[in-house]
């Protein structure tokens, strides 16, 4: 990942007849990084996408795409954006081949070599001749992200872009987005709700809810954080009196669940809590480690704001 700030984020702001979609947002997407935007349904991820890309403004607050300001030098900033929001519009009559030529002559100045390197890219090249109307709706994506492609931008947002895709398309479209924001330097902004997908794809995500960015971090932070939360099963009689020793000599809330009981401990320490319990003559019969999932941190991170801000 490089260095230079492709877009900036400072303090936008939108409301819609007294409901506010987007509270004090504030992020930087870099060169060669993969920013994912995962929210529920409805936390303002595509009205963020739309003021980045100039199609409604905000209230407060501006966007910059390589150092240029959508709401004041909109034409300079834009030329570096490739956008691919719910989903493009192709002429279905015409062939893959005659869209991207058509989109490029809007442009100006994108040569045959570059649609042809782009077809390639997107994994395109032995269909590309055929009428959309023949395409599958993997193939209609491939062509709308290479649309988005053509001007060689330096920012790529897309809003959802595995909608509707059956698993193979999904894993092609993560190659093709890892290689693009590797070979071509592209800073690509992915908004979405698949926790999964957005797991194996980004390099960093911002958690937004309820129009408000909860935490920003890399995955290897997530990973790490991750690392750090490791809790643990142990397999016990008496799960109840085991639970009450644990809690209160670690100080750690621990959940009783059949008859094991199961808590957030450094591993280092489990030696201690065995020998706790041992010392009150209840019988240990296994410790298993479990580690949380993104989809655990998500949660995790969406119940602790909530409960912070008395909304639930």
């Amino acid at each position: 990942m490089g260095s230079k700030i492709i877009l900036e984020i400072k303090n936008v702001t939108k409301t819609y007849k007294k409901r506010t979609v987007l509270s004090s947002v504030d992020f930087e997407v870099f060169e060669g990084e993969i920013f994912g935007f995962l929210g529920p349904n409805g936390a303002g991820k595509t009205t963020l996408i739309k003021i980045i890309c100039g199609l409604t403004a905000p209230d407060m607050g501006d966007c910059f795409i390589c150092g240029k300001s959508v709401r004041r030098n909109f034409e300079k900033a834009i030329v570096n954006v490739g956008a691919f929001i719910e989903g493009t519009a192709l002429y279905s009559y015409m062939s893959g081949m005659e869209n991207l030529r058509y989109y490029a002559s809007l442009y100006g100045g994108i040569s045959q070599h570059r649609i042809n390197q782009i077809v390639k890219l997107v994994g395109m090249t032995e269909r590309i001749k055929d009428r959309v109307s023949t395409y599958s709706y993997g193939m209609k994506q491939r062509i709308g992200l290479a649309q988005a492609l053509l001007h060689n931008p330096k920012l790529l947002i897309l809003d959802e872009p595995t909608n509707g895709l059956d698993a193979n398309g999904i894993i092609e479209i993560r190659h093709i987005l890892q290689v693009l924001a590797v070979k071509e330097k592209l800073a690509i902004l992915v908004s979405s709700h698949i926790l999964n997908e957005m797991e194996l794809l980004c390099d960093t995500i911002a958690i937004v809810d309820r129009g408000k960015v909860l935490e920003i971090k890399t995955m290897d932070e997530i990973k790490t954080g991750i690392a750090r939360a490791t809790r643990f099963r142990v397999k016990i009689d008496y799960p109840n009196y085991a639970a009450k020793v644990v809690s209160s000599k670690f100080d750690v809330e621990v959940e009783v669940a059949g008859n094991s009981i199961i808590f957030p401990m450094p591993p280092d320490k489990i030696p201690q809590v065995t020998t706790a319990l041992t010392d009150r003559r209840i019988s240990v019969y296994g410790v298993s480690k479990m580690t949380m999932s993104l989809e655990e941190v998500y949660l995790s991170i969406l119940k602790t704001k909530r409960q912070h801000t008395g909304v639930l």
